[in-house]
């Protein structure tokens, strides 16, 4: 896998390119952040990896993670190697601040896992709108797909509702959330439930990489910060939180849609 990538930014750096389109930052301009010459520039867009202080001006400037424009860079070095000092890899501002190409690249670089636990996910669908269809086409190459959603009728959408101030309007987001969803239903590796647990994080797991959307109080998640982790090995926050997703997991019941709930949570 690491020499398929390596290969391929050899050739081009297609992800400096689409970053740069979506910032509206031209090489020139690039060029003038990092001091160098707009030659550099476009060798580094050729696919050659540029020094880590020029990474670091370059991922600050366009506000996305270094690892995934150069994701076969070197480590940089004085950082711990004992786990909770390599996994984050990124932060950004909010959920919006997250390029598109990031959540794209990491649906299709997934080898075994997806998972997603919110209670709307609104934006995951509606900034793509083919997600069910990737989602179908991944799980038929033998990825585990699991989709957790909130409970539109369950206590902790009703609470969260109210913390936020808009009421019964989360319950119906939901609702129009899971309609993307239908397709996924019968689908071999694809599982769809819902929650009624307290969200503090909403969590998009793609193997080893974690995207992590903790909630303040009274703020829509949309709003708050979100951390990119990357497992480095050993027990540390990655693990933490996944380990949190298949407790949430395995309490919530398959989504039904249009039948009521005859079960209680974790005996479906």
């Amino acid at each position: 896998m690491i020499r398929q990538r390596t290969a391929s930014m050899a050739a081009v750096n297609d992800r400096l390119h689409s970053v740069l389109a979506q910032r509206g930052v031209s090489p020139e301009s690039l060029a003038e952040v990092c001091e160098v010459d707009p030659k550099t520039v476009s060798r580094w867009l050729g696919g050659r990896i540029p020094h880590a202080r020029h990474r670091f001006r370059v991922a600050r400037h366009l506000r996305v993670e270094e690892t995934f424009l150069w994701p076969a860079s070197p480590r940089r070095s004085g950082r711990s190697r004992d786990g909770l000092g390599t996994e984050l890899v990124g932060t950004y501002q909010n959920r919006a601040s997250v390029p598109r190409d990031v959540w794209l690249s990491l649906l299709r670089e997934a080898q075994h896992e997806i998972s997603v636990l919110v209670f709307s996910g609104t934006f995951f669908a509606q900034s793509n709108p083919h997600v069910a269809k990737m989602l179908s086409e991944r799980a038929a190459e033998g990825i585990r797909v699991r989709l957790c959603f909130g409970d539109p009728d369950g206590q902790a959408v009703a609470i969260r509702g109210r913390e936020e101030g808009i009421g019964d309007t989360l319950a119906a987001k939901i609702r129009a959330s899971l309609t993307y969803y239908h397709p996924l239903l019968g689908e071999a590796g694809c599982a769809v439930r819902l929650h009624d647990t307290t969200l503090y994080t909403s969590m998009f797991r793609y193997d080893d990489n974690l995207l992590i959307n903790p909630h303040i109080w009274g703020q829509p998640a949309s709003a708050n910060p979100l951390l990119h982790l990357k497992r480095a090995g050993g027990i540390g926050w990655f693990d933490n939180y996944a380990e949190s997703f298949d407790s949430v997991w395995a309490a919530a019941r398959p989504w039904t849609p249009d039948q009521e709930r005859t079960a209680p949570y974790g005996q479906d």
